[in-house]
């Protein structure tokens, strides 16, 4: 395969998957670290990918980010949100049951999970749709009312079907996290989120610094010694004192 081969091709699968890491083009389209990272070089030149530590996500406007508002919210804070996927991502291991909560964080995450052969539980369409194109990903999406504008499904019917699974890791988002907990806008996300947590051994919150000190509509949960709380900077001491005395987990990207 030529330079130019190569490139073209990191460019179509980048267009279909909007962003992939670096190991995951070495290994698809052959050569070393150092060449994929050359290839995406050019690619960011060209305006057609943003870089990330360790991989990249495409710049321009796609279908999806026309149907889904919570996309175009994506392009706010991308290399933190970058950076709290990629951890949780890493806590992912192949074989496991994860339910994904809709937010443009965990689709962030899903994007890293698309080369795993996982279980997949979700209320998000827009991961569903990714997932769809991957082999090795089975996919579950969950019954309910279309929330269009996030592209979720909630109600009672998404609610049920939480109620009867059951997963290794839960992995969610939220408007806003205080020493009283974690935070969300809409009373029906906080209701099917809840059942995201029951139905899960642990759960991940993906929050970048955006998120610090907000309270929202509804309190989705306070802390559990289940939770892991990513985030790209240290909170309000306040804030981490609650989550330490809970016996919940703090994980910082920096």
């Amino acid at each position: 395969m030529t330079s130019k081969q190569r490139t073209d091709s990191i460019e179509r699968y980048i267009r279909t998957h909007q962003y992939a890491d670096l190991r995951t083009l070495a290994a698809r389209f052959g050569g070393s670290l150092s060449t994929a990272r050359r290839a995406l070089d050019q690619l960011e030149a060209r305006g057609i990918v943003r870089r990330h530590h360790g991989g990249a996500s495409l710049v321009e406007t796609d279908v999806v980010a026309q149907e889904y508002d919570f996309v175009a919210r994506n392009q706010r804070h991308p290399d933190e949100k970058f950076a709290i996927a990629s951890l949780i991502a890493e806590q992912v291991q192949p074989g496991m049951t994860v339910i994904l909560d809709g937010g443009s964080t965990t689709y962030a995450v899903a994007r890293l999970l698309t080369a795993k052969r996982l279980q997949v539980i979700t209320n998000s369409l827009p991961a569903a749709s990714l997932f769809s194109e991957v082999g090795g990903v089975e996919t579950i999406v969950t019954g309910g009312n279309l929330y269009d504008r996030l592209g979720v499904m909630l109600g009672p019917m998404c609610e049920d079907s939480f109620s009867q699974v059951h997963a290794d890791l839960a992995i969610l988002g939220g408007a806003g996290i205080t020493e009283n907990g974690v935070w969300n806008h809409n009373a029906l996300i906080v209701s099917a989120q809840r059942k995201m947590i029951a139905a899960a051994e642990r759960t991940f919150f993906a929050l970048d610094n955006s998120k610090f000190g907000r309270k929202a509509l509804n309190l989705t949960t306070p802390f559990e010694a289940r939770f892991t709380i990513v985030t790209d900077t240290r909170p309000a001491p306040a804030v981490a004192r609650a989550i330490h005395q809970a016996g919940a987990k703090l994980t910082l990207t920096r």
